[in-house]
């Protein structure tokens, strides 16, 4: 197929289309012709990314809050916004729903890089801290890259360091993390204007995907215009205690999380997922986000979980 031929030029770093980078103060935006694609947000306690579109020109991610009046949208979890990386225990800081009332926040300091390739793929490295406890408990360096794929997909890839900044920092184990994305109301598996599907790299579908470790995981059905979209994450071999536990609900939830497992497997002891970065260590994690404009036939995520595993 002619996308994945075009995938294949991604992977030894070409790019289908060339994309253009609008930034201004805490706001960084990826233009495709003149449209707006995406853009990187600061005005929330995380830094997000809204809207996410697909190819078809339709947003495939939650609107609400950032967008408050789209029909049909659901105000439940404030937090979910769109695309994020956060984690719900950071030596016992809520940097997910924030309910223990601590203040933690993730800031974004400053933006190491950004513009347009050689090969016309839009890229920005941003420096973050996550604060809590009158400290910086983590310093991340984050780099986004984005594909426009021949005329039907478009990638995302994130990267992130985090290091311990000041003393060890425990990951705690809970199902509240790490890499979210909220997919928009007809994307979801069950809602007033849900019309779509969940598989996993498994075969596993539906519900039955919440809390299983498989390479990726995707929604596909009908996006807002009722175009065949599929969006899918994919977590990388290289990221730890890979393959990850995703955390799929069927309201329009998907997070890919390794700290978990007393949640998603059920264990009694409910610090077995727990994670000890040392101070002055690095963690790092990368994952994939995938958007295409078709069904998940031509999609072939099977074929991009192939190329992404060996970069």
């Amino acid at each position: 197929m002619k996308w994945m031929i075009l995938l294949w030029g991604l992977a030894s770093g070409f790019a289908g289309a060339e994309l253009k980078v609008e930034k201004s103060e805490g706001t960084l935006k990826i233009f495709d012709d003149g449209s707006l694609l995406t853009a990187y947000r600061t005005d929330w306690k995380v830094p997000y990314l809204y809207p996410l579109l697909s190819p078809s020109g339709a947003n495939v991610t939650r609107h609400w809050p950032t967008d408050p009046g789209v029909e049909g949208e659901e105000h439940d979890h404030p937090h979910h916004r769109s695309l994020w990386l956060s984690h719900g225990s950071v030596n016992g800081y809520d940097f997910w729903a924030f309910e223990d009332g601590k203040g933690a926040q993730i800031v974004h300091q400053k933006f190491i890089a950004q513009g347009v390739d050689e090969q016309g793929a839009a890229y920005c490295s941003v420096e973050l801290a996550w604060q809590a406890g009158g400290k910086t408990q983590l310093k991340e360096k984050r780099d986004h890259r984005f594909w426009k794929i021949g005329e039907d997909t478009f990638a995302l890839q994130i990267d992130s360091e985090l290091t311990a900044a000041d003393g060890d920092v425990v990951f705690g184990d809970t199902k509240e993390g790490m890499l979210g994305l909220r997919v928009d109301r007809s994307l979801r598996l069950n809602g007033p204007l849900a019309k779509s599907h969940i598989i996993n790299s498994e075969g596993i579908e539906d519900g039955k995907a919440w809390g299983k470790r498989a390479n990726w995981v995707a929604a596909y059905g009908p996006d807002e215009r009722g175009e065949p979209a599929v969006i899918a994450m994919f977590d990388h071999p290289s990221n730890l205690r890979h393959p990850t536990w995703w955390h799929a609900r069927d309201y329009g939830l998907f997070a890919a999380n390794p700290f978990g497992k007393h949640d998603f497997e059920g264990n009694p002891d409910k610090t077995v997922g727990n994670y000890t970065l040392k101070q002055g260590k690095s963690l790092k994690f990368r994952f994939l986000v995938f958007i295409h404009h078709g069904d998940l036939q031509s999609a072939d995520l099977p074929a991009v979980w192939t190329l992404f595993s060996k970069f």
